[in-house]
């Protein structure tokens, strides 16, 4: 399986009738949010945009109400989202194509959500949506799996995965220590519990399908 092989399959999923949702799973750091950067601009290509992004990080809750909750020392635990609210986002990307519907995205510099800082406009007939509980099956997020056409599951070297997670907290301001800790405790506890969702996925994808990060794509016209 190669990134070409992914290309062929993201758009076979397109249908000219309706909208359709291609989701992207796996654990914090297995590449994610590279593969559906990727995936977007190859298959958009230089032509009208016909595939959008929509990442499940917009639905964080904010610091001041994971303050409020008592759930700020372990921010990005399943119910440290609006899980509900994003499947019914999804509901509303497939169900209303008419017009343009805008999604939160996620600053990183920030940590928090920003409201409406996705369009994706009416001619995106395919919707990549990444994040790490798209196949959990309790509370809210239970939603969520039959909103998506077909659901692809990142794995990659446990050390590599690690390592790049404790790369992403000190670039965005956590000290060595600090890092490795939120990665070991925190971060760990999800990703064992993404793992366990691993069997739900209709893909799962071994590294040497994923694009390499910091790897500029290649622009490919939709074929």
């Amino acid at each position: 399986m190669t990134f070409d092989h992914l290309l062929k399959r993201a758009a076979a999923l397109a249908r000219p009738d309706r909208r359709v949702i291609l989701g992207i799973a796996g654990a914090p750091g297995a590449g994610k949010t590279t593969l559906a950067g990727h995936l977007v601009r190859r298959l958009n290509g230089e032509g009208p945009p016909w595939v959008a992004r929509v990442p499940m990080d917009g639905f964080h809750l904010a610091d001041s109400e994971l303050d409020r909750l008592g759930r700020r020392d372990r921010k990005g635990a399943p119910d440290t989202f609006d899980a509900a609210g994003y499947a019914a986002l999804l509901r509303r990307l497939r169900d209303e194509d008419e017009e343009t519907v805008y999604a939160p995205g996620f600053e990183r510099v920030l940590e928090q959500p920003l409201a409406g800082a996705v369009p994706v406009p009416p001619t995106a007939r395919l919707i990549v949506t990444e994040g790490n509980y798209l196949l959990l099956e309790t509370g809210a997020w239970a939603r969520v799996r039959p909103e998506l056409d077909e659901v692809w599951f990142c794995e990659i070297d446990e050390r590599e995965r690690v390592a790049r997670l404790v790369a992403r907290h000190r670039e965005f301001g956590k000290d060595h220590d600090t890092a490795v800790a939120w990665v070991l405790g925190t971060d760990q506890r999800n990703a064992d519990l993404v793992a366990s969702t691993r069997h739900r996925a209709d893909l799962v994808l071994p590294a040497t399908a994923l694009p390499v990060r910091g790897e500029p794509p290649a622009t490919k016209a939709r074929t």
